[in-house]
């Protein structure tokens, strides 16, 4: 295999989850307002306005623990209680924020150097937690606690205030006796903003408290002195005791007065799962000495690299595997990083070493067919693939490339030296994600609906096309510049962490120095800013080739105003303008293929998608909300029409193994990744409403005319809400009453479904306009006739029917049978 492409890095891809943009200051108890296109029903939350992140959008909840230092000598104590957090929670990492009285920030250093997102804040005392201003739930401690057990019971949390009452004349907790001022609370701060937050712990209202069991606030006076502590006590409290208190007690609290290094060494040393952001922090850097354990170099190393600090992971992968060929877990990963920065002959080199392990063999092999392909080697990538499947006959990863590039040679596809099926010069070369076996349906269906704005025949006789994650070298520049025009898009093609490259760090794998010699007019078209919420990484190299993009592009259109408000940030006012608005061509669908008018009769059916792509990202603490909240929804539903899922990719199914063991619902499943686009689109014209999480499981059947409700777990579906002015149509995976409103909503689209259609339509002609003004201004580009004839541009296709749009495919884009093994209906 050569590389005919980059081998130095142009930069770091980056692409990273960073702390808490909130800096030091004063407690503020004032609301903050609610970000442009929020979601209906979301909680507003304060925080940064760049385009790293979008919170207020999605409704997603900010949590953090709050910890009142009265003076300096407080301060032993919130070192305690920092150690026992990370040891007995370590993957756990939520902001600390440390109220104190006018503290200097310098006595914070120490505790700096034991959690990674320390924020100190003055304040008037301890009631200020209830005004924390830029959280949703806040978890009040004190210095006088230490933690002992895991604490996510209390984060997911969602009502009131939780707390520990007062004992009753019994001993046990009496709600009636109100709370202590010395206690855990977990603040609801929706529920405690109105009228006034309270003034202290002691004025929280009866209505408002949730009773907690006293093991989440367990009172070391009540141990005489040879009582052992409970084993199920989560929070022990020394209020009161701290200086009194022996015994073993005492000796659960003095196992938290560790110095620096030995408290690293015990969080290094625990089993399972650890949080990148504490790991990273009480790893970094090495202590002089020794060389670090290989594992945990090769850990950390798996952490930049899933935030996209590929470089920073190369340069600890780099030392640690010196002259070492026999550690082939490492080169692997070595070899993945290094590829993410173009860097592909050193990444070869690696990966090749690994494959001499035969545990590791099949992995490597997997990558390397990966690289082959990515440099337009196909029979390389197909040579590797087959070695992989001779390791482990069993390897997904290294059957789908196999799989891929062994279609290509059955079904007669072209090699990119072999002559088009009509002149060069008379096709349209599109860059795009072209999904293929089963990856995800949305990204089956997009470049076919984008080629149909263009032109009639969306098939290769008049398109060349150009997967964007290939790298464009000499070869791909001249085969691009042969083009009449070169068109980008659509999708989320600008995120930093899905095959990521050094060479523009974003999904186009182009240098800069070869996108500055494309002669071919240049179209960037329903591209979006895909970055989730909280998700955050390096810019430099992705704002750099953004400029240039901008610069080179005739036309440059963006499918929803957030991605628009996003890229504007990232580039000078001189190319802000450039940017323009392009709906998504899935959501006028209609408008370009008549043959998707409205049915005579739609099916009795609802469809519902969830997605798992970055689930961290995506639920938060919230997930068990989500499921049990979407699993009361379902049940309202099944009253009025049949709940069926509609998986985009086979790990959306997860969502239906989770409501089947969890909540002993089974849904029938709809399989869209193994359909051809037009039984996709005919699936989602048929059904009356699509409930859907996935980006494309809402614009797709919103292009078909069906009624849609989005399940918003990122950005982008808030955005495309804004775009039509119905933010109600969508409900936050984080609502608080998610089932309720899903319910309602849904209920009532069904009880007036013509209305609901209609109100479709409507807003659909909306993006249509849009649509063809842009489109006017592209056929200059371009040169092309109007495929849409004199048919009315604005009016509905159904009364003014235009030309069908063809649609040629291939023997292998053929409906496969795909019956669901989960045929069973919802349980009522």
């Amino acid at each position: 295999m050569t590389t005919n492409g980059s081998t130095s890095a142009a930069g770091s891809a980056s692409g990273s989850v960073s702390t808490s943009g909130f800096a030091s200051g004063s407690v503020s108890t004032s609301g903050s307002a609610s970000a442009p296109g929020a979601v209906s029903g979301s909680a507003p939350v304060a925080g940064s306005a760049s385009a790293d992140d979008r919170r207020a959008v999605t409704g997603k909840r900010r949590i953090a623990f709050a910890v009142y230092v009265a003076d300096a000598g407080r301060l032993p104590g919130l070192h305690a209680l920092l150690r026992s957090l990370a040891l007995s929670n370590p993957a756990l990492c939520e902001d600390v924020v440390v109220l104190h009285p006018g503290l200097p920030d310098a006595d914070f250093d120490a505790a700096r150097r034991l959690h990674p997102r320390l924020i100190p804040r003055t304040a008037g005392g301890p009631h200020d937690v209830f005004g924390l201003d830029g959280y949703d739930t806040v978890l009040a401690l004190t210095p006088a606690m230490v933690v002992l057990g895991r604490l996510d019971a209390l984060l997911r949390l969602r009502t009131g205030v939780a707390a520990v009452p007062r004992p009753g004349p019994d001993g046990a907790p009496d709600p009636r006796g109100g709370v202590p001022g010395d206690g855990l609370l977990v603040i609801q701060r929706q529920d405690i903003d109105r009228p006034v937050p309270p003034a202290a712990a002691q004025d929280i209202p009866e209505s408002l408290l949730v009773p907690l069991d006293s093991r989440y606030d367990f009172r070391a006076l009540r141990l005489r002195d040879d009582l052992p502590v409970p084993e199920d006590v989560v929070v022990l409290n020394f209020a009161d005791a701290l200086t009194s208190c022996s015994g073993p007690a005492h000796v659960a609290r003095a196992r938290h007065d560790l110095d620096d290094e030995a408290f690293r060494a015990a969080y290094l040393a625990l089993p399972g799962a650890k949080h990148p952001d504490l790991l990273l922090h009480l790893a970094l850097p090495f202590p002089d000495g020794a060389r670090p354990p290989i594992d945990l170099v090769r850990q950390l190393a798996e952490i930049h690299r899933g935030r996209g600090r590929h470089d920073e992971a190369v340069a600890l992968l780099s030392e640690a595997v010196a002259g070492r060929p026999d550690l082939p877990r490492c080169h692997e990963t070595l070899g993945v990083c290094l590829m993410a920065l173009s860097r592909y002959e050193e990444a070869e080199t690696h990966l090749l070493l690994a494959t001499a392990s035969p545990d590791f063999a099949p992995r490597a092999f997997g990558q390397l067919a990966r690289l082959a392909w990515l440099l337009g080697c196909t029979e390389d990538s197909r040579g590797y693939a087959l070695a992989g499947l001779e390791s482990d006959p069993t390897d997904a990863n290294c059957r789908a490339w196999y799989a891929r590039t062994s279609e290509r040679s059955a079904t007669g596809a072209a090699p990119p030296s072999a002559p088009p099926s009509a002149p060069p010069g008379e096709q349209l070369a599109h860059v795009a994600l072209f999904a293929d076996g089963d990856e995800n349906a949305g990204d089956k269906v997009l470049p076919e609906a984008v080629r149909s704005c263009f032109t009639a025949d969306t098939g290769p006789d008049r398109w060349h096309q150009q997967h964007a994650h290939l790298l464009v070298d000499e070869a791909g520049l001249e085969r691009l510049n042969a083009r009449r025009a070169v068109i980008v898009g659509g999708g989320g093609l600008f995120l930093p962490d899905t095959a990521p490259n050094g060479n523009s760090g974003w999904q186009w794998n182009i240098p800069d120095d070869v996108l500055a010699r494309i002669t071919a007019p240049l179209a960037v078209f329903a591209v979006g800013y895909n970055v989730f919420d909280g998700q955050r990484y390096r810019r430099e190299r992705f704002a750099a080739s953004l400029r240039a993009l901008v610069e080179r592009s005739a036309f440059f259109g963006l499918r929803n105003h957030g991605s628009v408000a996003r890229v504007r940030e990232l580039l000078p006012d001189s190319l802000r303008e450039k940017v323009r608005y392009q709906p998504c061509p899935t959501t006028v669908a209609r408008h370009l293929d008549p043959r998707l008018a409205e049915p005579a009769v739609r099916e009795d059916t609802v469809l519902i998608n969830c997605a798992y792509d970055r689930a961290g990202l995506r639920f938060g603490h919230d997930y068990g909300h989500f499921l049990a909240e979407t699993a009361a929804a379902i049940r309202a539903i099944s009253g009025a029409a049949e709940v069926r899922y509609a998986a985009h990719m086979p790990a959306d199914e997860r969502f239906v193994d989770d409501l089947r063991r969890e909540h002993g619902l089974t849904l029938p499943v709809e399989p869209l990744y193994l359909l051809s686009n037009d039984a996709i689109r005919d699936l989602y014209r048929r059904t009356r409403l699509v409930v859907g999480m996935r980006g494309h499981a809402g614009m797709i059947p919103f292009g078909c005319g069906t009624p849609v409700i989005s399940l918003v777990s990122h950005p982008k579906l808030a955005y495309f809400l804004a775009d039509i002015d119905r933010p109600d149509w969508g409900v936050s995976v984080h609502e608080r009453a998610l089932g309720a409103r899903l319910a309602e909503r849904a209920l009532a689209v069904l009880a007036d479904h013509p209305a609901a259609v209609a109100d479709v339509h409507d807003r659909q002609r909306m993006l249509w306009s849009v649509t063809r003004e842009n489109l006017a201004m592209l056929r200059e580009l371009t040169g092309l006739p109007d495929p849409f004839g004199d048919s009315d541009p604005f009016g509905d296709p159904d009364q003014a029917p235009g030309p069908v749009v063809p649609t040629p495919r291939s023997a292998a884009d053929e409906d496969r049978a795909a019956p669901s093994l989960r045929t069973a209906p919802p349980t009522p």
